[in-house]
């Protein structure tokens, strides 16, 4: 016969157990439902991007002024073209006005609209459409051809509806992405996907700032400067370019990212144009081979290359041989991603880096210079190497030539006693490469040419401004 206390204890344990059981079923009962939440969030969250969004996209028009050539030219001087159809001499080109189409975003409520360079940074006119079907003529505030970015403007009374911008820097190789644009003139298309990749380079010319997120979103032509958006609805990224055999969809597309789209589109709002900031070196990725030398487990960071006289680089103790390793309490993954996070640091600020050298970190600190005052300067110095003057390529010699935006310098005079004049090369000439590296603009050029070595012989790609051909020249440097 059990006593009182066994009885007790037989109570207890039981309701122990129904209670055991009961948060156990609260427990499967409570993941039940969030994740049922969860997969109603996920099957309802593309609809409400879209509604959000949409209203603050735009479909951008733009008309394009050109010199092509005459395609009649070579038969000019033919007796049997001259017999029938005579006349005056024939202009070598005759101008050709383009039309383009893209997309864009609101920025802010006063009308301020971001979108790509190449769609509207040679417009001569621009018009925009509103998602309610409203057409104004917008102006262009200022582009940017080395990102591929461009803030143009409308003037209305209305308030306007725009974006959210997100920390692109924040997207995971994985994550649920929207773009929404105008592809082939389609107005308000959405489409979805997942970021396929990050920190993609040498996608596209200029190639010195580029750290494009890689989607498999469907983007095609009129995609251009659209939104690619997070599932909270925030913009991580500026929808530029897609990689295709043939000029479609394929799977593969690239976008600018938030963090750096949103610095220069505020900084083109703010002044026109935008200054970046100098650091003085050359910088190259880091081998798998050159890992395992450094001590390194995985090939992360910037190897310098070379440290130019007088930089803020060579004040702050950098060395060749250096690898960097953070940035402004920032990892680096790579040249690229160390280029773009000085060319967005403000100018004049202090920042520390860490450096790996003889396998130790050592920590220093860098004042951040101006590239536009560095170019000035060390142009001089370019100048006196090469015994000539040279300038950024215009649009329209970017177009006869079919270079990039931004791509290659010209030459604007040579001494015919200098290492140029001696190779043959003349006032507007086009050079292109250097040593095998693309001429990404003018500072792209000054950086290369103040690495040379004197009295070495170094290879130019050049374009002869007499025939449009291009060919191989080697130069020695003064």
């Amino acid at each position: 016969m059990q006593s009182n206390l066994e009885i007790c204890w037989i109570k207890r344990i039981h309701i122990a157990a129904l209670t055991v059981t009961l948060v156990v079923l609260l427990v499967f009962y409570a993941a039940g439902t969030c994740a049922a939440a969860t997969a109603e969030d996920l099957t309802t969250a593309f609809v409400r991007v879209a509604k959000e969004a949409i209203p603050a996209v735009v479909h951008v028009e733009v008309t394009e002024r050109r010199e092509v050539a005459n395609p009649l030219l070579p038969f000019e001087n033919d007796p049997f073209y001259r017999y029938f159809f005579g006349g005056p001499k024939m202009p070598k080109k005759f101008k050709q006005e383009v039309k383009g189409l893209g997309t864009g975003m609101i920025m802010d409520a006063q009308g301020h609209i971001l979108t790509n360079y190449h769609v509207a940074g040679g417009a001569t006119k621009i018009e925009v459409q509103l998602s309610t079907g409203q057409r104004y003529t917008a102006r262009l505030i200022g582009g940017d051809p080395k990102t591929d970015l461009a803030v143009i403007s409308i003037d209305t009374k209305e308030r306007l509806p725009f974006v959210k911008f997100g920390n692109s820097d924040k997207m995971e190789v994985g994550q649920w992405v929207v773009a929404i644009g105008a592809p082939r003139g389609l107005d308000q298309t959405v489409t979805q996907g997942i970021i396929s990749a990050k920190h993609r380079t040498g996608i596209t010319d200029p190639t010195s700032y580029q750290d494009f997120l890689q989607t498999d979103a469907a983007i095609n032509p009129g995609n251009s400067g659209g939104p690619l958006l997070n599932l909270q609805g925030e913009v991580i990224g500026v929808n530029s370019a897609i990689a295709s055999s043939s000029g479609g969809f394929e799977g593969i597309g690239f976008a600018i990212p938030s963090n750096i789209a949103v610095h220069i589109g505020r900084t083109l709002i703010a002044h026109g144009k935008v200054e970046r900031g100098w650091l003085g070196v050359s910088v190259g990725d880091i081998t798998y081979e050159q890992a395992q030398s450094f001590g390194m487990s995985v090939p992360k960071g910037a190897h310098v290359e070379d440290v130019m006289k007088d930089s803020p680089a060579a004040r702050a103790g950098l060395k060749k041989g250096d690898v960097i390793t953070v940035f402004d309490n920032k990892e680096v993954a790579n040249s690229s991603e160390l280029r773009n996070q000085v060319a967005v640091t403000p100018i004049g600020s202090t920042v520390n880096l860490t450096v790996l050298r003889d396998h130790k970190p050592y920590v220093l600190s860098v004042k951040i210079g101006n590239l536009d005052d560095a170019t000035k300067t060390l142009l001089t110095s370019v100048e006196s190497k090469l015994g000539a003057g040279f300038r950024p390529t215009t649009a329209s010699e970017q177009d006869k030539y079919s270079l990039s935006a931004g791509q290659g310098v010209a030459v604007t005079r040579v001494d015919p006693k200098g290492p140029l004049g001696e190779s043959g090369f003349e006032k507007d000439d086009i050079i292109v490469e250097v040593n095998g590296q693309a001429v990404a603009g003018m500072e792209s050029f000054v950086g290369m040419i103040n690495t040379l070595e004197p009295k070495r012989q170094a290879t130019f790609l050049a374009i002869d401004h007499n025939t449009g051909n291009s060919g191989y020249v080697a130069v020695t440097i003064k």
